[in-house]
């Protein structure tokens, strides 16, 4: 089992800053839209981050790096100072550029040294079970979610969901290639079998290399989808697929907010 994990923390919250006139937010929630600060945004009256940190410990995870942007203080101050985790050791580490979540890994480089670890985004919030699941997985894996119970578990509509990556398996359960964006003929092409990535992975170190010689996508990024096809192709890695279920709750726009709150309205986050 690995006792680690990365989380993403570091985007530029572009749908957060979005202006959504039926968004309905506390001046606190307003605050944290306005500057593209997600994990830190007041959900049930506790940061974001704080429930991602608690389910993270629930699956047996003890030692978080978080990737930040160089200007974090208020996220450090929080966890450092004002409500230090009592379940979960925290590290920073600085993503100097927003240059994607391919670069966002590659940070963690020095924190990880040649241990396995997850990476997950800070703005979902993902089942425990099967973040244990994939914490004692004896090799490199990615949580594939069916779409149908994203949508009906969770607070992901319909038409978001179809815009998320597919992913594609032998028959043996291993990832042989990750459908960006999938056109409906994907979407028939994989039937009721295909599952979608969250962006929730096991690693080991060999991820690394890939993460150096991957390539600018279109958007400009660096991407993980596109370093885990090079450790695929390149380096023979091999990723199993997990079939998991939600419920996933998502905090990518300034609408998820208050659906959110009351969602975990009674639940008390212990990072």
């Amino acid at each position: 089992m690995t006792r680690r994990a990365v989380i993403l923390a570091r985007g530029l919250g572009t749908r957060m800053r979005s202006t959504d006139a039926a968004a309905v937010l506390t001046d606190a929630q307003h605050r944290a839209a306005d500057a593209g600060h997600k994990a830190m945004m007041p959900i049930a009256g506790r940061p974001f981050l704080d429930f991602v940190l608690s389910a993270a410990a629930d699956a047996g995870l003890d030692r978080i790096a978080i990737v930040v942007a160089p200007d974090h203080g208020e996220l450090r101050h929080h966890y450092e100072v004002t409500s230090p985790p009592a379940r979960v050791r925290v590290d920073f580490v600085v993503q100097a550029e927003p240059r994607g979540t391919a670069d966002a890994v590659l940070a963690a480089e020095r924190w990880i040294g040649d241990d396995s670890f997850l990476v997950m985004n800070g703005d979902n919030l993902y089942p425990v079970r099967d973040l244990s699941s994939l914490s004692r997985l004896r090799e490199p894996g990615l949580l594939g979610f069916d779409p149908e119970d994203l949508v009906r578990s969770g607070n992901v509509p319909a038409d978001r969901v179809g815009a998320f990556a597919l992913v594609e398996h032998d028959a043996g359960g291993h990832l042989t290639r990750i459908v960006e964006k999938p056109s409906p003929e994907d979407v028939t092409r994989l039937g009721p079998a295909a599952r979608v990535s969250m962006n929730c992975w096991r690693f080991d170190s060999r991820i690394f290399d890939a993460c150096r010689a991957v390539t600018p996508s279109s958007r400009g990024e660096l991407e993980l989808p596109a370093a885990v096809a090079l450790a695929i192709s390149d380096a023979g890695v091999r990723f199993r697929v997990l079939p998991a279920t939600g419920p996933v709750l998502d905090l990518s726009r300034r609408a998820d907010a208050a659906d959110l709150s009351h969602r975990l309205a009674a639940t008390e986050p212990r990072p």
